[in-house]
């Protein structure tokens, strides 16, 4: 016969079995999740990076598959979240197969994390195997502003290309302060923009810095929280490195489908703008100028692209805040690509809030010419300060509006790289960029015939 008591106890009992799967578990630690992210970071031919960060201690693993069911699941190995890391974790993916695509979903806690679920988040594709003649896209681009623009529809441009890459190549949000714990909180304030979410999902996520999001505007390393402004800058940007051990910095090297991408840091060794340009004054530091030499040396890919976020033309001027200022070093690295016949050099840029595409005609020198692509800015208003400036060569009128750089490599014959650049409407700025690697070799002199200034 059955007592109250026993009455009392089926009807806990029932109640239990309505409360959903790991609730109770979570009742004592709140609710896991993502706070930021996930964000897909760099792939390989057999791995892939997930970055996130959590709202607590919790362990965190990434599990992908072959079809969007993810029915047979490939898992990372766990991490857990560390306060003093600011909960940010990295899960590493390997023994993927080569040029790939996977779906992917992450777990926290042991469980599907609240507002993710456990359904596919988003897939990505690995790199091709090394050898591979490939053709794909990166898009890039400098100054996201969220405290200029809060919407960034550029982003659903950037969703629409479905790019095998992004980088980010400098004030990839505005610090503009000297409280290490300001930058972090601007990097996730960056984070959250939800027409961004897409893209930082399915898209593999590179940067470098720029004065903004290094300290102040124009910084140099005269940045008395230099120290503390990298290691926010690689807890937030899982690249595959950062710098030398001997030589702190957020520079790297990075091959994707044939193409060599060499990541430089324009600010840590930096002398001031305005100090006389001599031989002597750097803009790279003569560790990281030694390790650019190397890098390019040992490089046999088609196209080797040098990514800074300054500007690499003359356009700003003495003192001006590029290598404009810097153009003893500038020049002597140029003319350690011409004499050591290193074919393919191609350079990409941003922080001009123009869109722009200028040469710098080292045809004339006995080398090859050298193109400076320039995308700017990704998200606040554009200026038409490109009217007064005088790059040495100008290829292109400047674009006055929010814009993404587009570049598509094609090494599947003749290896050839298309540059456009795209508004937020999708709307092309000008007449696509074509140069194949046969034009990008000492001798050759190819800039006259890409002029349009209509």
């Amino acid at each position: 016969m059955y007592t109250r008591s026993h009455y009392s106890i089926f009807i806990v009992l029932a109640a239990l079995l309505l409360i959903p799967p790991g609730a109770l578990a979570q009742s004592s630690v709140g609710s896991p999740r993502c706070m930021q992210g996930p964000m897909l970071g760099p792939v390989s031919d057999s791995t892939a990076t997930v970055w996130a960060r959590l709202s607590g201690e919790f362990p965190f693993r990434v599990g992908c598959a072959l079809d969007a069911g993810l029915t047979e699941i490939i898992w990372s190995e766990p991490v857990t979240a560390q306060r003093d890391d600011d909960f940010i974790v990295v899960a590493k993916l390997e023994s993927l197969q080569p040029g790939t695509r996977y779906f992917y979903r992450v777990e926290v806690n042991g469980g599907n994390p609240a507002y993710l679920g456990g359904d596919a988040i988003g897939s990505f594709m690995t790199a091709p195997a090394p050898g591979t003649p490939a053709k794909f896209v990166v898009a890039y681009g400098s100054c996201g502003r969220v405290q200029r623009d809060p919407v960034q529809p550029i982003w659903n441009t950037v969703a629409n290309f479905a790019p095998h890459l992004f980088f980010w190549i400098g004030d990839n949000m505005y610090g503009d302060s000297l409280e290490p714990s300001i930058l972090a909180e601007e990097y996730r304030r960056a984070r959250d923009v939800p027409n961004l979410q897409p893209v930082l999902r399915k898209v593999p996520q590179l940067a470098v810095w720029d004065d903004h999001d290094y300290g102040l505007n124009d910084h140099n390393r005269t940045n008395p929280i230099k120290e503390e402004a990298l290691e926010v800058f690689k807890a937030y940007w899982p690249n595959p490195s950062y710098g030398l051990p001997d030589a702190p910095g957020v520079f790297f090297t990075y091959s994707y489908g044939g193409v060599d991408f060499f990541f430089i840091d324009c600010r840590y060794y930096r002398d001031p703008n305005a100090e006389p340009d001599t031989p002597e004054k750097t803009f790279l530091g003569a560790e990281q100028l030694q390790w650019l030499k190397d890098e390019l040396s040992a490089s046999e890919a088609a196209f080797k692209v040098i990514v800074s976020g300054s500007g690499w033309t003359a356009a700003k001027g003495e003192g001006g805040d590029s290598w404009a200022a810097f153009q003893h070093e500038r020049d002597a690295l140029f003319e350690y690509i011409r004499t050591n016949e290193i074919n393919g050099v191609i350079l990409l840029s941003g922080d001009t809030h123009v869109g722009e595409l200028n040469a710098i005609p080292w045809s004339e020198r006995g080398g090859y010419d050298f193109y400076d692509l320039v995308s700017s800015p990704l998200a606040q208003p554009a200026s038409d300060n490109w009217r007064n400036r005088n790059p040495e060569v100008r290829l292109r009128p400047g674009f006055e509006k929010a814009n993404v750089g587009i570049l598509t490599f094609d090494l599947t014959g003749t290896p050839t790289l298309t540059f456009d650049l795209y508004d937020a409407e999708g709307k092309p700025a000008w007449e696509p960029f074509v140069i194949t690697a046969d034009e990008l070799q000492n001798g050759v002199q190819s800039y006259p015939g890409k002029i349009v200034m209509e």
